[in-house]
């Protein structure tokens, strides 16, 4: 990897599952990192706490202001309706690209979603393919990664599937296939991709854990279920029952829902897998973490802080 040494990032979404697993990847890469918060964040070594947020120009020219890269995890991934997801996803990156461009960051690593693939399948898709755009026109050097269904210690978005296996049940959208990777892997190749690569410059990178075809949503179920160490009984939800727990979901636990009527919508789509021909070079990163083994780290962490 080429030396960072003394180089300064600027990185939004630190304060997220994805990205607090990233600060410290890039503390230990080298990097001196200055992160967008909200909210008070206690002190860490390597990290400048910038107060803002990505309606805040000001804010945004502190961030970027001296920065030698432009790391932008930030996004909104459950929002009530369009214009929650276009102001989180799209008005947000053209606010940190625009902060880029005026204090003169060349280098810029965006963090999409797979679901950009299909923005006509949901209000998310969409609107993380119209960010995906706005970074392709910006005229930076500019990185694009799709992740997949992200999973590890710390992450809330899938522990419903931890607890409801558990139970020894899953259940799951109609049949179809999915690719995943663990939340360390994903850090590293954010790291691996913010010094400028000519094998990287506008190119738009799918990653997962190496499952060559990726994961039934049978085999994975049982895979957390093996995880936790206890057979699951798997129950296929068709399109429209779907729709309906997720406004049940919605009713009864509002914005803290995790099967929202938009990602139902997506879940049912039956081919969920990376592209191989678009995964990062081989000699940039590859993934470290077997599934499996994750999985028992996750367990192992959710029971640590008494989640199961």
């Amino acid at each position: 990897m080429k030396s960072v040494a003394g180089k300064t990032v600027a990185v939004t979404g630190a304060t997220g599952f994805v990205g607090r697993i990233t600060l410290d990847r890039l503390i230990e890469a080298g990097w001196k990192v200055r992160a967008l918060t909200r909210s008070d964040q206690p002190k860490k070594i390597g990290v400048t706490w910038v107060a803002g947020a990505l309606d805040n120009a000001q804010s945004l020219q502190k961030l970027c202001d001296g920065a030698d890269a432009v790391l932008h995890i930030a996004g909104v991934v459950n929002a009530p309706d369009a214009e929650g997801f276009e102001t989180g996803n799209v008005t947000g990156t053209a606010s940190i690209i625009a902060a880029a461009k005026n204090c003169g960051v060349k280098r810029f690593v965006h963090v999409s979603s797979l679901a950009a693939k299909y923005p006509q399948l949901s209000l998310y898709g969409a609107s993380k393919y119209r960010a995906e755009k706005l970074v392709g026109t910006s005229m930076l050097d500019w990185t694009i990664v799709r992740p997949p269904g992200v999973y590890g210690p710390g992450d809330t978005e899938m522990f419903d599937m931890f607890r409801l296996a558990q139970k020894g049940w899953a259940l799951l959208p109609p049949r179809g296939r999915v690719s995943i990777i663990h939340v360390d892997d994903l850090a590293r190749l954010l790291v691996a991709l913010l010094p400028a690569h000519d094998d990287a410059t506008t190119q738009i990178f799918e990653a997962d854990d190496g499952f060559e075809k990726g994961w039934s949503h049978e085999a994975f179920a049982r895979a957390i279920g093996w995880a936790i160490g206890r057979r699951v009984t798997t129950l296929h939800a068709p399109r429209l029952l779907l729709k309906f727990a997720a406004y049940a979901d919605r009713f009864f636990r509002g914005r803290k829902a995790k099967l929202t009527p938009d990602r139902a919508g997506y879940l049912s789509h039956p081919d969920w897998t990376i592209d191989r021909t678009a995964t990062p070079p081989a000699k940039l990163w590859s993934p470290q973490i077997a599934t499996r083994q994750g999985l028992k780290d996750t367990v192992r962490w959710y029971k640590a802080q008494g989640w199961l």
